[in-house]
């Protein structure tokens, strides 16, 4: 079957021959593989591209390792958590990440895209959480940095892609690279409540609280890959069918990441006024009337009397002391 190329790949094949860095070699590589046309007579030629960007990949980040210094990047926490987009090459990452954010991502059918950390707001209900976009785990670009952005988060979607027929292989190599650089992803704990969260994990604990997203669910043969995953890491991680595409299940992504911060939402109401339902203060889960005082000023610590709780286990305006232990959703009241 003949190739049929296309101008686009023989200008791009044509910048790959004059290249004289790895790096503008692989941006060669990556136009010639999204311009390819993808048919039986192409896969050997794909192979070889693939196999060409895994070495200038390669090449480039040891030129970089033999730079001045290692290369580090620090995303500050904004919003109610930080969580992770983890996963292999052409997992879906960067698309989720546009589907549920305002931010941009480049979105591409070649692998590797996503260079450097990126992250957007997604909005649940009254809050925001941040997700950030990491670049693809694997063996040709993973660096300590990436992983130590994993375990700094508060969790981590790892993203598996329901499309692609080798998508256990992928989870298993992202699963033992990050366990390589002391990153270990867990599940929920029993009771289906989530993993410590890092504002809350001790010193030296590299364990993230994790959810395994089932990324393109609208792909063909999607429902059987989705049983396989389940049957094979289901025990492990709680596991959900999304689709960046069409939108399936994202509403439900969107509760399942505020899930996985393990915080509740406490809200403050003045003396004789309505409580302020607009901006909550997001604290862990299990903080005390007193975690809520020294986060709303750190003044009315020692000033604190009691409080007033409105909420789900208690009845209306019921007064507590400082120990009481406040639920999602709660209005508090503060008598100094």
């Amino acid at each position: 079957m003949p190739a049929n190329l296309t101008p686009q790949y023989l200008e791009a094949e044509r910048r790959y021959r004059q290249a004289q860095t790895p790096e503008e070699q692989l941006a060669a590589l990556e136009e010639m593989m999204a311009t390819i046309p993808k048919h039986k007579g192409t896969e050997h030629m794909r192979a070889d591209i693939r196999r060409r960007m895994a070495k200038a990949r390669t090449e480039a980040a040891r030129r970089r390792s033999s730079a001045k210094g290692p290369t580090w990047h620090h995303v500050p926490r904004e919003g109610a958590g930080q969580i992770a987009l983890v996963g292999p090459p052409n997992a879906g990452k960067s698309r989720l990440l546009a589907a549920l954010s305002n931010a941009t991502p480049v979105v591409a059918p070649y692998p590797f895209a996503t260079r450097q950390p990126l992250p957007g707001m997604v909005a649940y209900e009254n809050i925001q959480i941040q997700l950030v976009d990491l670049p693809p785990i694997a063996p040709e670009t993973s660096e300590p940095w990436l992983f130590a952005l994993i375990r700094q988060a508060d969790g981590a979607l790892l993203v598996a892609d329901l499309s692609d027929d080798d998508l256990l292989a992928g989870i298993e190599q992202t699963l033992e690279l990050a366990a390589q650089f002391r990153t270990r992803l867990v599940g929920s704990r029993p009771g289906g409540a989530p993993g410590p969260t890092a504002r809350r994990r001790p010193p030296g604990d590299e364990a993230v609280p994790a959810l395994l997203v089932g990324a393109k669910a609208d792909a063909p043969d999607a429902a059987t890959r989705l049983e396989i995953l389940r049957e094979i890491y289901g025990e492990r991680f709680p596991v959900l069918a999304v689709s960046a595409d069409t939108g399936v299940r994202l509403d439900a992504l969107r509760a399942e990441m505020f899930r996985l911060l393990d915080v509740i939402r406490v809200y403050t109401k003045i003396p004789g006024h309505k409580p302020d339902l607009s901006a909550p203060f997001v604290l862990p889960r299990g903080s005390t009337v007193q975690d809520a005082a020294a986060a709303i000023h750190k003044d009315f610590v020692e000033r604190l009397k009691y409080a007033r709780i409105w909420g789900a286990r208690t009845f209306e305006g019921q007064m507590v002391q400082r120990e009481h232990v406040l639920d999602d959703g709660d209005v508090i009241e503060l008598h100094a």
